[in-house]
């Protein structure tokens, strides 16, 4: 029987989503935790690969167990073992051949920025003190709905089998004391959205016009973009998918 998790993370004591072999990942503490609780070696497979320090508001994971799982017992027995920044908010009986990163058919992030120094965003947000013109760094969001290719934004010596991306939304947002840039895309190269921010930071500082972004991602070549961002500002919020791979078992 296949089971879907639904989670957040605090990412900042991590060194990303998956397995690592010499440093800690959230993978490796939620397969200890389910192979602990359910007394069997679980395996777990996550919706994406959040780089080291990237924080998750909603990600999702699917593994597999032989028998009938009380969720909201083991819900709670979860958030009770697990650490304090990992939190388990759901688990969902799926089809036996759903899979957390494949059927996934659009992923969110978003990336927060604060100008002003304040401590309760020192490890949530990148402070950026420069003045940003905001209207011409949505201006050149607006560039990335009109190309799939996005090999330019894509970490170097990747193994991916396509650059092609289908970004649905790239927007900047005001809101209150920080500026934060929503994007969602069917899939996502690895470092792709911090070195789009890296490269619209650019544009909102004057370094960079609007006509460059199109010219960088027509290029192809990553040292054509601008640098990636720090990973602390960066959040995963919503994975969606569709609902037929949901069983109506244990709701």
């Amino acid at each position: 029987m296949r089971y879907f998790l639904e989670l957040s993370y605090n990412g900042k004591h991590y060194h990303g989503w998956q397995n690592q072999p010499n440093a800690i990942s959230v993978q490796e503490v939620l397969e200890k935790a389910l192979s602990t609780l359910l007394r069997a070696e679980i395996q777990i497979l996550g919706a994406g690969r959040t780089d080291s320090g990237v924080h998750a508001k909603q990600m999702y994971a699917h593994f597999d167990m032989e028998i009938m799982i009380d969720k909201n017992e083991l819900i709670y027995k979860l958030n009770s073992f697990l650490p304090t920044d990992i939190a388990i908010h759901d688990i969902k009986i799926v089809n036996s051949d759903a899979h957390a990163r494949f059927d996934a058919e659009q992923r969110s992030y978003e990336y927060w920025i604060v100008q002003q120094k304040d401590p309760f965003y020192t490890d949530f947000a990148y402070y950026l003190k420069a003045n940003l013109n905001v209207d011409k760094m949505n201006e050149a969001a607006t560039e990335l709905l009109k190309h799939k290719d996005f090999q330019c934004f894509s970490k170097s010596n990747t193994d991916v089998k396509t650059y092609i991306c289908d970004v649905k939304k790239a927007v900047w947002v005001q809101e209150k004391n920080k500026l934060v840039f929503y994007i969602s895309a069917d899939r996502f190269l690895r470092n792709m959205v911090r070195a789009i921010v890296g490269t619209l930071i650019n544009v909102g500082m004057g370094k960079s016009s609007v006509e460059d972004v199109k010219k960088i991602i027509e290029s192809k070549k990553r040292s054509n973009a601008g640098a990636s961002v720090p990973a602390h500002g960066l959040y995963l919020t919503e994975v969606l998918y569709p609902d037929a791979i949901y069983k109506n078992i244990n709701e």
